[in-house]
């Protein structure tokens, strides 16, 4: 095995997983967090053979992307050059050593996550666990289960999230999160948690990536470059309060209708391809509780680059939605034309702006505050510019946008709208 050069802080990564069965690394995006995690699991094969290791993120198909397809193969390419490696890419795991394997997971496929419970791990690995709600964390704790003679090892990473998120309550105010108790001290000696930001990892970045988390708005460049927990901003039209006293857990049954909305990004003039946020793509579902009508905050799948047209076939396929609408006063037809490009029948409307952006939003986040609408699970990406916006301040984010269509449609707030029936 030959030893790649690892940066200084993946060498304090790898002496905390050697002291703490529980070990988070959090920071900004793109510093090494995942590789060397990988790595270490990888190791742990090597070393014990016939050892099963595990990979978990809420969305398999980023688990796909992100995992199966960039990371592990550069962790084995790079570290490992001369270990002999075979993928199952219908089963997704790879085999090594004498016998070992690692595979990956997502939470949101209910019959593989049932599959990976009926198995005990040696180690595993919950990637951006500020996706994440606390049941998942513990859910997991339990398939943790070595052969004798081994150490288990939990991994977990995230860029930190809001301040109330759990990981922040249980890692640093060393707390239990649902009883908000202080953890027993075998629980606080076993734990452990490491900052690893881009700064760290600089030598094997693209020298411009700094300079881009640096143009970020002061929210995400906390989050991204800073590697810090978030609070809300004042004068933010959301609360995180709202959020986390009405969140759910899983989707409820009896959805009345699903809508993915699409709030598409703006592309450069002066760069091609480029654009300057991501495409918002967020899912919503109305049901009912009793008499009243509630709504749920399905998923959020806003992406960066053009590739969002693709991405929103997906999920509504995916979440058997009823339709699919598009915000058009920037994109104008373009966004059916992308969208048929995948799904020539897919159901769309568009819907043009003919208000302000704060009067569209300000009933929406009132029904958040009421308590009518519920995020299922842990959205973070979206709800950290719900709490950091400030209407009159600067353009609303894309995620934003998104949600304020998808619940504006179902809840019929929408006066004023012009909307376009494609194929009526």
């Amino acid at each position: 095995m030959r030893d790649f050069n690892k940066t200084a802080i993946q060498y304090k990564a790898i002496e905390l997983m050697t002291q703490k069965q529980e070990c988070l690394l959090e920071g900004g995006s793109r510093s090494g967090k995942t590789f060397i995690e990988i790595y270490a699991m990888i190791a742990r094969g090597l070393k014990y053979p016939e050892t099963r290791h595990l990979c978990v993120r809420k969305h398999f198909n980023h688990a796909k992307v992100s995992l199966w397809a960039q990371t592990i193969p550069a962790v084995f390419k790079i570290a490992y050059p001369a270990a002999k490696v075979k993928y199952n890419n219908s089963d997704f795991y790879a085999t090594f050593g004498d016998g070992s394997s690692l595979w990956i997971a997502g939470t949101d496929d209910k019959e593989r996550i049932e599959k990976i419970l009926g198995t005990e791990w040696a180690t595993i690995l919950l990637n951006e666990i500020s996706e994440q709600p606390y049941a998942t964390y513990e859910m997991l704790k339990t398939r943790l289960n070595p052969p004798q003679g081994m150490r288990a090892l939990y991994l977990m990473d995230q860029n930190p999230p809001k301040s109330s998120h759990w990981s922040n309550v249980k890692f640093h105010k060393l707390l239990n999160p649902e009883t908000n108790a202080k953890l027993p001290q075998n629980q606080i000696d076993i734990q452990g948690f490491l900052k690893m930001n881009p700064m760290d990892n600089i030598e094997n970045l693209n020298e411009s990536y700094i300079n881009t988390l640096e143009t970020l708005s002061e929210a995400k460049k906390r989050r991204f470059l800073f590697g810090e927990y978030g609070d809300d901003t004042e004068g933010a039209l959301w609360k995180s309060d709202w959020i986390n006293k009405y969140r759910i857990t899983a989707k409820p049954d009896k959805i009345i209708r699903v809508v993915v909305a699409i709030d598409p990004n703006v592309t450069d003039d002066k760069k091609a391809n480029a654009t300057t946020d991501d495409a918002g793509i967020v899912t919503v579902g109305k049901y009912k509780i009793g008499a009243e009508t509630h709504y749920c905050v399905i998923r959020d799948d806003s992406t960066p680059g053009l590739s969002w047209g693709s991405v929103a076939c997906e999920v509504f396929k995916a979440e058997k939605a009823d339709r699919v609408i598009g915000e058009v006063n920037q994109g104008g037809d373009l966004i059916e034309m992308n969208l048929r490009n995948y799904d020539r029948n897919i159901a769309y409307s568009s819907v043009r702006a003919t208000r302000g952006k704060e009067v569209r939003a300000e009933p929406i986040a009132d029904l958040y505050r009421r308590g009518f609408v519920h995020h299922i699970g842990e959205l973070p990406e979206l709800e950290n510019e719900l709490t950091t916006w400030v209407p009159g301040e600067g353009r609303s984010p894309n995620r934003l946008d998104a949600l304020v269509w998808g619940l504006s449609e179902l809840s019929g707030i929408m006066e004023g709208r012009q909307i376009q029936v494609a194929g009526v």
